[in-house]
């Protein structure tokens, strides 16, 4: 939708009908259908929200006070999240498949992870933006897992960087968190692994795969990991986990309520994702039906020609355009003589 900012008086002396003809709208700046977004205060008069920090989520942990944590794959996304006051600001290798059409995660390259990260992060400043490393990013070697997080770090703009895995991975987590790149952990189900799981199942129903799980997190925490997402495991092993750490925060996905926080996927938490809805999802909007009698108005509209109306329209003074007609009759003129050619080009 355009909206000039000022408004200027149309000619003196158009009758009505005119009016309507020329439908003139003048504007104090040239616009277009899509320019920079005008940068307003989210807040309001309330204060400015406090850069989110690890200590902070750490504080949050100590209070019990839930960790919201929303995936961003875009500006619009990630202008979501900072305007909701979202605590952490995720962008999903899930967007291999949300965004790109890929059938898994695993398709996901380094340089399409770092191409979404930095959109995000034109967006979403006050949360703390965490990148996932996409497979195969991390498992050559410690200083491959390093280089490609400085990547993620100095060229996307990520404050943290995503590992699936457990004992595997503990030497280069502990390698990353120091030389100062935060690591959120991720056990549980591990969607980068799903083939050698057989699919997407549930992780720890049974004492000795739970025990696992345990393992896995405790490791991570030694490593130096800050969080943790637990995915598609018991409830009661996401408390009991929950409870046996002692400073890494857990972020729940199908882990029950008893993590420290929650994360869902943008694209299931609003109902865009016409793909698998996994058994932990819950859809708080339903933005791909409004999308949908969004575009099916629209293609009415112009179908029936009553889209663009005179006020969505511009227009200019009558002057100017009795002038112009002017100008075009004689240029049909000029088009209707044939120019003599010359003799010695015949």
């Amino acid at each position: 939708m355009l909206r000039s900012a000022k408004r200027v008086q149309r000619p003196i002396g158009l009758s009505d009908s005119t009016q309507c003809f020329y439908s003139y709208r003048g504007c104090s700046r040239r616009w277009m259908s899509v320019r920079p977004e005008e940068r307003q205060d989210i807040y309001g008069s309330a204060p400015p929200r406090k850069k989110v920090t690890i200590q902070h989520l750490h504080a949050l942990r100590a209070a019990r006070t839930p960790i919201t944590v929303l995936t961003a794959y875009d500006f619009p996304t990630a202008r979501a999240c900072e305007a909701h006051e979202i605590d952490i600001t995720l962008v999903g290798d899930s967007l291999a498949q949300v965004c790109l059409g890929y059938d898994d995660t695993t398709r996901l390259t380094l340089d399409e992870m770092l191409h979404h990260v930095r959109a995000v992060a034109r967006g979403s400043r006050t949360p703390l933006l965490v990148a996932d490393m996409p497979f195969g990013t991390y498992h050559a070697s410690p200083e491959d897992a390093i280089r490609n997080a400085v990547r993620l770090v100095r060229e996307g703009g990520a404050e943290a960087v995503k590992l699936e895995g457990g004992l595997e991975i503990a030497d280069t987590v502990r390698r990353l968190t120091r030389i100062g790149i935060p690591v959120m952990a991720h056990v549980g189900l591990l969607p980068q692994r799903h083939v050698m799981s057989s699919g997407f199942r549930a992780q720890g129903r049974t004492a000795k795969s739970a025990l696992d799980v345990l393992r896995s997190a405790l490791a991570m925490e030694e490593a130096g990991a800050f969080a943790m997402v637990l995915e598609a495991i018991p409830h009661a092993l996401g408390a009991y986990i929950s409870r046996r750490l002692t400073r890494a925060a857990t972020i729940g996905i199908g882990a029950g309520a008893g993590t420290d926080g929650q994360v869902l996927v943008w694209d299931d938490m609003v109902g865009t994702w016409h793909g698998h809805q996994a058994k932990f999802v819950r859809r708080f909007a339903d933005v791909r039906a409004e999308a949908d009698r969004g575009v099916k108005a629209y293609m009415e509209a112009v179908g029936e020609r009553s889209f663009p109306t005179l006020s969505e329209s511009y227009g200019m003074p009558k002057a100017e355009w009795e002038r112009f007609e002017e100008l075009a009759d004689e240029l049909r003129i000029g088009e209707t003589k044939t120019p003599e050619l010359n003799p010695e080009t015949r």
